[in-house]
Formats: C-alpha cells, sequence, structure tokens
C-alpha cells in the first residue's frame, strides 16, 4: 500500500486549545493540529524532538530516522501544531514468533533503524511514541495510536504489539516487591502507572513483562511491559472462535427471510412454483441466502383427500422427501443462491421420523440438519423423534448453523454452534399462537446476545384447514442482532408485520461481529468462565 493510499484513510485533524483540552474548529482557522506521514525533511525537527524527550544522548540520529522511513514509510507518523512538530511514532512490521517472544528494543528494532522490518509481517511493531513535554494534554499520544489502529486494520494485520515504559516502578519496587507484583496491581486498578495506564485506556492488555528492555530506563529498571492490541476486524483471535476459511469472507452478506402463507394447493408442481417465486424474489433482490420457515411443507397435504391420522399424515408426507430435496437443489443452482430450506419430516432408516431441515447451496452441495428438540405436540401427535447432532456449515459466506425453532430455546445449541465458528444462525419456525412465537423470538434475540452472531427467523402464517396439528399460524419473522452500538439500535435488522405474507431483506456485516466479538462494549465469548462451567457435546464424545 502506497504512501499516498494511506494518507486518506489517516485524515487531517484540525483542533484548537480550550481550557487544557481539545476543540474541534474549521480547518480555515488556526491554529492547526495535523496528523500526517513523515518524510524525509522532518528528520532534523525529529532528531530535536527525541532528543528534547530523551536528551540528545538518546534521542534518534538522522541515520536511525531516515531507516525508519526506507524501511516502512507507512508506519511513520507526526502531529503537527501550528507548524511545529510536536509528536511522533514509528511502526514496523514484523512475524508473530518475534513479537511475541521475549526480546529487548535494541533487538527488536535492529538498533533503532527498524531494519527488521518485514513486508509479510502479521503484526505491527510499535517502536517508539514521543510526544513533546510543552505540548502534553492535547491527546497527541491518542491520535498517533488512533493512527497506528487505522494503519493495523487497513493491512489486515493480527494486531499491534510493543514494549510499554514502567516509568513508576523504581518508586514502588520496594512496596510491591517485584515488577510482576506492581504490573499487576496497575491492571488490577489499584495502581496507577503514567505509560502503562494509558496504554490499558487504550485496549492494550499486558501478555508478559520484558526485562532488559531498555537498560538505560532507570525508571523503569530496564523492564517494559509486553503489551498486544488485536485487531478486532479479525475473526481468528485464539480467544474467540476461530473461522475455519480457505477465502476471505464478504464484507456484507445480504439475507432475505420469507413469511411464508399456507394454503391449499392441488398438486406439488403447484407448491414448488410457490417456493420458486420466492427464491426469484430473494435472488433478483442480490440476496446470499433465503430461508423459509418450518414445516413449510405440510402444506403438500392438503392435496390428500383422504380422512389420514396424524401419525400417517406425516408419513406420508415423508414420500415426498426427494421431490423437496430435488427441488431446492434445483433451485439454489439455478438462481445462484444459498437455500435454507425451512424443514420436512422425513423417514430415518430405523423408520422414525426427523424433522430436517435441508440446507442448499449454490455450489450444488445439500446438507441435512435435524431438529434436535421435538416439541410436546410434535411427538404426541406426530411421533416425531429428535436428532442427535449439530455441526455448521461452511458456505462461501462463512460458517452458518440451523436451529430448528424449539432448539433456539437451548442456549446449548447455540453456543455449540457458535463454538464451531458460525457467524450467522438461521431459525425457521412454526408457531400456532403468539405465546409460542413470543417463546422463539425472545430465544432467539438472547442467542444473538449471548453468542454476538446474527440470528435470522421465518415463520409460517396463514391456516391450512383438514391438516391435523396445524390449523393456525402466527408469526413474526425477523433478523436480530447482537444489542451493541455497529448494529442496529434496537438489536434488529429487520422486522415484519405478523401474520402477513413477506419477504425481508438485511445485510450483515460479518466484520461488525469481528469487532463486537473482540472489541465491543461487553465481550461474552472472550468473558466465559471456561474454569466454572463449559458446553460438551456429548454423543461427539462417545469413544473417546
Amino acid at each position: 500500500m502506497g504512501t499516498a493510499g494511506y494518507r486518506g484513510s489517516v485524515g487531517d485533524f484540525t483542533a484548537q486549545a480550550h481550557n487544557g483540552g481539545m476543540t474541534e474548529i474549521n480547518s480555515a482557522q488556526a491554529p492547526k493540529l495535523t496528523l500526517r506521514l513523515a518524510r524525509l525533511a522532518d528528520v532534523p525537527e525529529l532528531v530535536a524532538l527525541t532528543a528534547r524527550v530523551y536528551t540528545a544522548e538518546w534521542g534518534h540520529s538522522a541515520e536511525m530516522l531516515q531507516g525508519q522511513q526506507t524501511h516502512f514509510p507507512e508506519g511513520q507518523f507526526v502531529v503537527e501544531y501550528e507548524g511545529k512538530i510536536v509528536g511522533f511514532c514509528a511502526t514496523f512490521r514484523i512475524n508473530e514468533a518475534l513479537a511475541l517472544a521475549p526480546h529487548t528494543w535494541m533487538q527488536i528494532t535492529g538498533g533503532g533503524f527498524a531494519s527488521r522490518h518485514d513486508p509479510k509481517g502479521d503484526w505491527l511493531y510499535g517502536m517508539e511514541v514521543v510526544v513533546h513535554p510543552d505540548y502534553r494534554g492535547m491527546r497527541i499520544g491518542q491520535r498517533l495510536y488512533m493512527a497506528r489502529k487505522r494503519l493495523c486494520t487497513e493491512l489486515k494485520l493480527r494486531g499491534i504489539v510493543f514494549g510499554g515504559r514502567l516509568p513508576g516502578l523504581s518508586k514502588a519496587i520496594g512496596r510491591y516487591g517485584s515488577a510482576e507484583a506492581y504490573v499487576q496491581a496497575i491492571v488490577d486498578g489499584s495502581r496507577r502507572d503514567a505509560t502503562l495506564s494509558f496504554q490499558l485506556r487504550n485496549g492494550f492488555e499486558v501478555i508478559g513483562l520484558l526485562r532488559e528492555y531498555v537498560p538505560s530506563d532507570h525508571e523503569s529498571l530496564g523492564y517494559a511491559a509486553h503489551l498486544v492490541w488485536r485487531n478486532p476486524q479479525l475473526l481468528n483471535h485464539p480467544d474467540t472462535p476461530k473461522v475455519s476459511q480457505s477465502h476471505r469472507l464478504p464484507d456484507s452478506v445480504r439475507v432475505a427471510s420469507v413469511q411464508y402463507q399456507q394454503r391449499r394447493i392441488a398438486s406439488f408442481a403447484e407448491f414448488a412454483t410457490q417456493v420458486e417465486y420466492f427464491v426469484d424474489i430473494a435472488a433478483d433482490y442480490d440476496a446470499d441466502f433465503v430461508v423459509f420457515p418450518e414445516l413449510i411443507t405440510l402444506q403438500l397435504l392438503s392435496i390428500e383427500n383422504a380422512e389420514l391420522s396424524p401419525v400417517d399424515s406425516i408419513r406420508r408426507l415423508s414420500e415426498y422427501t426427494d421431490e423437496v430435496k430435488a427441488l431446492f437443489h434445483r433451485l439454489a443452482v439455478h438462481y445462484n443462491i444459498n437455500i435454507i430450506g425451512g424443514s420436512h419430516p422425513t423417514r430415518q432408516p430405523n423408520g422414525d421420523i426427523h424433522n430436517v431441515c435441508y440446507v442448499c447451496l449454490r455450489d450444488g452441495s445439500i446438507h441435512e440438519r435435524e431438529k434436535l428438540h421435538p416439541t410436546p405436540s410434535e411427538k404426541n401427535v406426530w411421533n416425531i423423534t429428535g436428532g442427535d447432532s449439530a455441526a455448521t456449515i461452511q458456505t462461501d459466506c462463512g460458517p452458518i448453523g440451523v436451529m430448528i425453532c424449539y432448539d433456539s430455546e437451548f442456549p446449548e445449541v447455540a453456543r455449540h454452534l457458535t463454538d464451531q465458528g458460525a457467524l450467522i444462525l438461521f431459525v425457521p419456525f412454526c408457531t400456532d399462537v403468539r405465546e409460542g412465537y413470543l417463546r422463539v423470538r425472545y430465544c432467539s434475540q438472547a442467542r444473538a446476545i449471548e453468542n454476538q452472531c446474527y440470528v435470522v427467523l421465518s415463520g409460517n402464517v396463514g391456516n391450512l384447514p383438514g391438516v391435523n396439528n396445524f390449523d393456525i399460524q402466527y408469526g413474526q419473522s425477523c433478523i436480530l442482532t447482537p444489542s451493541d452500538f455497529p448494529f442496529a439500535r434496537d438489536g434488529i435488522a429487520a422486522d415484519s408485520t405478523p401474520n402477513i405474507e413477506t419477504v425481508l431483506f438485511a445485510d450483515l456485516r460479518l466484520e461488525s461481529i469481528a469487532r463486537a466479538r473482540n472489541a465491543g462494549a461487553v465481550q461474552n465469548l472472550k468473558d466465559r468462565r471456561f474454569d466454572l462451567y463449559q458446553v460438551r457435546w456429548a454423543r461427539h464424545l462417545e469413544g473417546k
């Protein structure tokens, strides 16, 4: 990435001193405070600035500053106030093995020249930040850290790492006994350190101590806190569920939820025509996914003229399984869209009937996901039994999970899917009255919050007289989000009018999920207490 290309993403900041703080004003007014990339012409001023902060002996030489700009010009920033350079930061790229291993400042920076810069390095190393003593209190350091973070995210690096000074250590070592205890007190909030406390407020975390980092730093007794800031836009940090992917995920995924009206039909062809209509609509609006309701195929029972018991009705319906799978498969490939096919009662080899969702992807693959928890009505009236596995499905838009209706009311299922990397959970549902619907709705909202993922609901509406246990429907399909700043204000990306046939659309930003999981106001996945509880999938562990 060229220097000119990055300049625009950093931006220019214009500010005016006001009562010890900064108040943004029109750029046409003076005085100005500007953040920009460093230039070779700045070297003499930077030599003077670092000498002013560190003394002439320990400041950066002209040769060091020239080396930094030569190796990684995109990573060197200055802050100007009324045309005078009052702040400076230097960075370079480095691989993880070196960045996270013990090191000294001279070793890691190549003697201050940034000569260990690795153009393919996956971490940004912060080798220097200096602020002129006469201009502190103007948030200059904060602006420089923001520039670093922008650079890190724009380059899609794993994060920022560096050694942070501990200027209060020399005076406090007698009280705390060790540098480790001193740092822990700062992390716990029982003590303040001018530098480390600032780093913690800016989202950095301590991963250890670096000994002899800068031996001449007597205030810090040569120690430095080993600090990292993890890029919140990445989905594969070790402390959050990893996403297995062979390609970069799209920035935005468009989902369509069909609120489907049940009505009498005369043939399977009529059913297929209705389903294709909605798939066509979703594809016309460039949706990546379209989801249909649970038990959408019960509509096929209205074709039958004979009086059948509830159990016989479901077994008769299962005879349509091959046709249903073929329909969704054909539509997914033809319309280039991923289809979450609601659910369909399916006869198993042992004779049991399971409620199965057929997920047909636009690459031609077909995946089956079973309802794990049949409702009492499903068990007692239709004799449906539950499945025993829940696995994510890898799609071209990242991993997804399916929870059929009642499954959404069991938090363990969603957590199991999220632990596998699911970013979007689809909930086809079928509820007869408002109370039943609200159970699914409220629980799905909770699943979105506690797992920091998107949840998409699709339900039936309308009436189907003559079909046992399927007489009336109440539905209000919706697309739900976590409750945090990057998402919809009320945690609802899209909502429908109850009991009206419609299609909902929403664009879901996967980057926002990553940011919430790694740097949100709350971080449910990172903050789990594995020392107290965990979700284990018993069937998966059998025989191990």
